[in-house]
């Protein structure tokens, strides 16, 4: 399938966002409580990555569409201490219905290889927000 979306949506392949951000405190796997050390924690970076995802689709959505994260596969391949810029591209490769698939990289300093901080790809689902949110029992 080439497109998804309703009236006013127009989700489509090819679809790309960059975010950036500095490492900090707050992002290391010691605060977030996923290691105990002072470096860009993995679950920073899948938030990055969603991120990412996230801003690629969202100008594209009909009024209250949204999308939601329902699986992930990443590799976290190095380190990134507090201070380190980071960048993180995301594209849409896939729609399947409602379901959406992403690629994300991550990028620290450096050239080639040396650059990537992690990879992976990240699946949401296109879904009408209210709705949603009153299947999750707050409305």
């Amino acid at each position: 399938m080439s497109g998804a979306g309703g009236a006013g949506g127009s989700v489509a392949v090819g679809l790309r966002a960059t975010i950036t951000a500095d490492v900090t405190e707050e992002d290391t796997a010691l605060a977030l409580g996923s290691g105990d050390v002072a470096v860009l924690g993995t679950p920073r970076l899948l938030a990055l990555a969603e991120a990412a995802c996230v801003a690629a689709v969202g100008p594209q959505l009909a009024a209250g569409q949204t999308t939601v994260g329902t699986g992930v596969t990443l590799e976290h391949r190095r380190p990134s201490l507090v201070g380190t810029p980071l960048e993180v591209e995301a594209e849409l490769t896939e729609i399947d219905g409602r379901r959406l698939v992403f690629m994300f990289i991550a990028y620290g300093p450096g050239d080639g290889e040396e650059a990537v901080i992690g990879a992976g790809t990240v699946e949401r689902v296109l879904v009408d927000a209210d709705r949603f949110m009153a299947r999750a029992g707050a409305g």
